[in-house]
């Protein structure tokens, strides 16, 4: 890993260089915004999150709103997300339990957060670093996983180990923006089948890179 720390710093100033505006792409306002979206999201591409929510933010805009809310309503109005059922069930329990023991308030802190209904430590940290500024973990979807492991930051697929070897060598300071960067870059060059290793900005410190380039 002492390799990969060597370039861990120069691959944020790069990403951050060439997406100056990354940010969390889930529409939101509020904590309890981003904690619905973020729980919509999970196997749901963000922008289908964003269209759904623009509807359902105008009609449940508090923790009792989910708490009360019909679930065949509710059902309904979040089904384009998939697994709908299970998110109505996660949302409803969500909104019941930050009422009843948060003031209807959003927790700001992972161990309160986890214990949510439908809410887990991915979930928590993405609520904690974009909605609050706490940075408490790293955020670990499909794009940082194969990001991640091409740039050589670490060997694993599962996603606890993934964060754990982040952790220890992303700074602290960055943990919430170093997602946003590989997702970003995952999405526009960095991508599943066909990587634009050519275009590439961090060509040059990337182990897995087919872009013949003298460093930088």
């Amino acid at each position: 890993m002492k390799e990969a720390a060597e370039r861990v710093k120069p691959v944020i100033k790069k990403l951050k260089k060439r997406y100056p505006d990354a940010k969390c792409s889930l529409t939101h306002k509020n904590p309890l915004q981003l904690l619905v979206a973020t729980i919509l999201s999970a196997q749901c591409t963000d922008a289908r999150v964003n269209v759904v929510t623009k509807k359902l933010f105008k009609f449940y805009k508090s923790a009792r709103d989910y708490a009360d809310a019909d679930p065949d309503e509710l059902s309904d109005m979040i089904q384009s997300t998939g697994f709908f059922r299970n998110k109505t069930k996660s949302l409803t329990g969500m909104g019941d339990a930050l009422y009843r023991h948060h003031g209807g308030k959003v927790p700001r802190t992972l161990d309160q957060l986890v214990r949510i209904p439908g809410v887990g430590r991915k979930t928590a940290n993405v609520v904690l670093g974009n909605a609050f500024g706490i940075d408490e973990g790293v955020v670990v979807d499909t794009h940082v996983t194969r990001i991640a492991n091409r740039l050589g930051f670490t060997s694993h697929r599962d996603a606890a180990k993934i964060e754990r070897d982040l952790m220890r060598l992303v700074p602290l300071s960055e943990w919430t923006m170093f997602p946003h960067l590989l997702i970003q870059h995952g999405r526009e060059i960095c991508r599943a089948r066909k990587p634009k290793c050519e275009i590439c900005p961090i060509n040059a410190l990337c182990p897995s890179s087919s872009a013949v380039m003298a460093p930088s």
